[in-house]
């Protein structure tokens, strides 16, 4: 959980590195919450027999910034360019790889910060 909450403290940090595990784990904790979310809201619903689809909406829209940005984190630290994101499949493949270690452009290895 300190990882999800970890990526939300940066909300829209768009610079630095974000190694792979804080990545899926943001993902895996997103995944989690949001399958959760949508489970209460759906005995809710039929319990009161209200629309409370708006509450799921402002979570994506929420999570939306936090989500992009640590994406970004991540193709800086296979050493690319964050607009790698918009292309579907590199864009995706590119999350399994290695960080570069030591430093590159975009700063030091996450990995090395947290030993």
């Amino acid at each position: 959980m300190s990882w999800y909450l970890e990526v939300l403290k940066k909300y829209a940090v768009f610079s630095g590195r974000a190694q792979r595990k804080e990545y899926w784990m943001f993902f895996l904790f997103n995944i989690i919450i949001a399958v959760a979310l949508g489970v209460v809201i759906g005995f809710v619903q039929a319990a009161l027999h209200m629309d409370l689809s708006s509450i799921s909406l402002i979570y994506s829209l929420a999570i939306l910034i936090p989500s992009i940005a640590v994406g970004v984190r991540r193709m800086h630290d296979t050493d690319r360019s964050g607009w790698w994101l918009i292309v579907p499949i590199a864009g995706f493949v590119f999350l399994f790889f290695n960080g570069h270690r030591n430093g590159n452009q975009y700063g030091l290895d996450p990995k090395m910060a947290t030993a």
